[in-house]
């Protein structure tokens, strides 16, 4: 029979507050509602024989002590404002020479007739009055022990978060015996990522295989990519993989308003470290504290921050040794490191975790799946097709979504038009379909997204039309969704088309309504930064070929641009030349094809949404099919009037809202998925 674990004691802050307020108590009632004060002995004689005042005598044989009871006339003439109207007990001492002649003397007053009252002998009790006297300093001390104790966290000032363990280490510690593990399982595409990490773990597992042939393990990796493409996951797999002590900490938990507390918690971390080796530290955001310096606002004053990095610096790689312990730490911004701390020796390599692919995207899916009840029928890749430019939290996320949607419509499963409702959700924001517009406006808005779906239409390289809707989501009041192509480079004639179609709308409006409207704010502000890159970062241009002011190194060029005012004016001349033909190219297109525009203006009118099938009975099948098109074609399903309003692909062109000039908060456009995998960010002209 297993006998219980006894609980240890601890201290509760309320039974403070009672022992606290049964002390207030005792003294209130143990006062016995009196005053007193101490006199002379002459005076306490002149009292009982000139005055007649003292009506009870109470004599303490042990200390040498008699205290007199006042009549009320006398108490009011002694103590005035401290007794008030109320019955108070007024009560005078006095020192007596011994207890036999103060006795002679009461007998002496009784002859006299001064006094008339009674007498009683008793003695203090020297423990009551010790124990009166010493308690409130016990209470105090005992008071400012479990204080400080709290203070320091625990027993003996050891605990982490108190004030005397400041400098402490607050990394998590997780073990073999840990539970909730992830593993590797967990983990869906990264494959490359993947088999680098295994390698640490490998190394953790069976060394001699290595170091049998001269190998060390890497001192420390760095996981580097986007926000939300599964680095933090990736440590957890290792975590959960290792077998071996794994200390978790973010980069912001040795940032400290004291100075030097942050070096303290690098050396307590890697203390610990050392003592459960062969083990795992990993860092998360390691840029808060591992940023370059010199760069700091404080202009050379002591910076806690940078104090922090050169302890950190000297325990990865310094004259003391580490060996068993390895580092792992995970950044969105790798441009800001120090230099010092990405050198061999600290992270021995640099793992890229990227946004996933096709097949990771799948694979991704096929995760998140797991816990979901799923229609049968689910097409898991045209699902990935749907959603290029999202990381492993966003799926995370549209798997959630999809199955609270399926839940609201009280379906059994979750089918592929909830997952299609949950892009859109996330992508698009909150459908509303009340909102205000008049029959005018509704007219221009079906206008501009026709021409949109018109004008990719018959463009080769434009990507596929899934639907077209002028129903109001989010900031947009319409949108045209399309399938992008997966592709690793994009040759110019790409973006010509892209930028054509995204003009499509402003050229409709042109055309067909002989006006222009805000709406197309968010479409030109596309174009212009895909044109200023096609001139200033890919050297596309005719007129400044095989040019690239583009700054991988992050450095940028600070107040000065990298080009003269002659050289700036040419980038201008040449942005609104492209911009400008593939506007003209768009109201071509448009008259030449104005008799299925304006079928397709009525449909969209009437039904507010349409879809690929409706669009190829119109103007026919595209003549240039790609594969995405052949899925689309296999899923009439999403492509019909039938599905509901909520199959949208990644990359919508959003008609905006008019908006205040003067304070433009326009959501930012989502990047082409056509673009390289080394593609800069978009060229801002300012």
């Amino acid at each position: 029979m297993t006998q219980k674990k006894k609980t240890p004691f601890k201290i509760n802050l309320w039974w403070m507050y009672a022992i606290v307020f049964l002390f207030l108590g005792g003294l209130y009632y143990l006062d016995d509602n009196s005053v007193s004060e101490k006199v002379s002995y002459s005076d306490f004689e002149r009292y009982v024989v000139k005055d007649h005042g003292i009506n009870k005598i109470v004599v303490y044989t042990d200390k040498r002590e008699a205290e007199g009871f006042l009549t009320d006339s006398l108490a009011h003439a002694l103590f005035g404002k401290r007794i008030g109207q109320t019955q108070v007990v007024a009560k005078v001492l006095t020192d007596i020479p011994s207890a036999d002649k103060f006795d002679s003397k009461i007998d002496q007053w009784r002859s006299t007739g001064a006094f008339t009252g009674d007498v009683k002998y008793e003695r203090s009790g020297m423990f009551g009055s010790f124990l009166w006297s010493i308690a409130p300093i016990v209470i105090l001390i005992v008071a400012w022990i479990w204080i400080m104790r709290r203070m320091s966290g625990g027993s003996g000032g050891g605990g982490a978060g108190g004030v005397f363990s400041v400098g402490k280490s607050k990394a998590m510690l997780f073990d073999k015996n840990n539970a909730n593990k992830v593993t590797f399982r967990d983990v869906a595409g990264l494959s490359e990522a993947k088999t680098e990490i295994e390698e640490i773990v490998e190394f953790l597992k069976n060394a001699k295989r290595y170091t049998d042939l001269g190998a060390k393990i890497p001192k420390g990796a760095l996981l580097v990519g986007p926000p939300g493409t599964g680095k933090t996951l990736l440590a957890k797999a290792v975590a959960g993989e290792a077998n071996v002590p794994f200390f978790s900490m973010s980069g912001s938990d040795f940032v400290e308003m004291f100075v030097g507390v942050g070096a303290s918690r690098v050396r307590d971390l890697f203390r610990q470290a050392k003592e459960k080796a062969p083990c795992i530290v990993f860092i998360d955001e390691i840029d808060a504290v591992g940023r370059a310096r010199g760069r700091n606002a404080n202009m050379g004053s002591n910076d806690e921050r940078e104090n922090t990095l050169n302890q950190l610096l000297t325990e990865m790689d310094g004259f003391g040794s580490n060996s068993g312990v390895i580092i792992l730490a995970a950044t969105n911004r790798a441009d800001i490191l120090d230099k010092a701390l990405m050198r061999a020796g600290r992270f021995d390599r640099q793992i890229y975790v990227d946004l996933p692919d096709l097949p990771d995207r799948i694979a991704i899916f096929k995760v998140h799946l797991r816990d979901i009840k799923v229609e049968g029928s689910l097409d898991i890749e045209l699902l990935a097709r749907q959603t290029p430019g999202f990381s492993g939290a966003d799926f995370a996320n549209v798997c959630n979504e999809a199955a609270l949607i399926a839940a609201r419509n009280n379906r059994p499963a979750v089918t592929a038009e909830d997952f299609s409702a949950a892009v859109d959700r996330i992508i698009g924001g909150l459908e509303k379909r009340n909102k205000i517009t008049t029959d005018e406006e509704k007219r221009s808005i079906a206008v501009h997204e026709a021409g949109h779906a018109t004008v990719s239409w018959h463009l080769q390289y434009a990507n596929p039309l899934v639907k077209v809707t002028i129903v109001p989501r989010g900031k947009a009041l319409g949108a045209a969704w399309y399938l992008p192509e997966e592709r690793q480079i994009t040759p110019s004639q790409v973006i010509l088309d892209e930028i054509c179609a995204t003009l499509g709308g402003r050229a409709a409006e042109e055309v067909f309504l002989g006006r222009i409207s805000t709406g197309a704010a968010n479409d030109l502000e596309r174009v212009t930064k895909q044109a200023y890159a096609m001139v200033v970062y890919y050297g596309m241009s005719d007129k400044l070929p095989n040019l690239s002011y583009y700054d991988s190194t992050g450095q940028d060029y600070g107040f000065t641009k990298p080009y003269s005012d002659e050289r700036a004016r040419i980038i201008d001349a040449e942005v609104s030349r492209i911009i400008s033909e593939q506007y003209e190219r768009a109201k071509e297109i448009l008259r030449k094809y104005a008799e299925g525009h304006g079928k397709l203006t009525d449909v969209l009118i009437t039904r507010e949404v349409i879809f690929t099938k409706d669009v190829e009975e119109i103007f026919g099948p595209r003549p240039w099919r790609s594969r995405t098109d052949e899925i689309l074609a296999d899923n009439p399903k999403l492509l019909s009037e039938n599905s509901e309003s909520a199959e949208k692909p990644a990359d919508p062109e959003k008609l905006e809202e008019p908006e205040n000039p003067e304070n433009p908060e326009k959501p930012e456009a989502p990047e082409s998925s056509a673009s390289s995998d080394a593609t800069p960010p978009p060229y801002n002209p300012s």
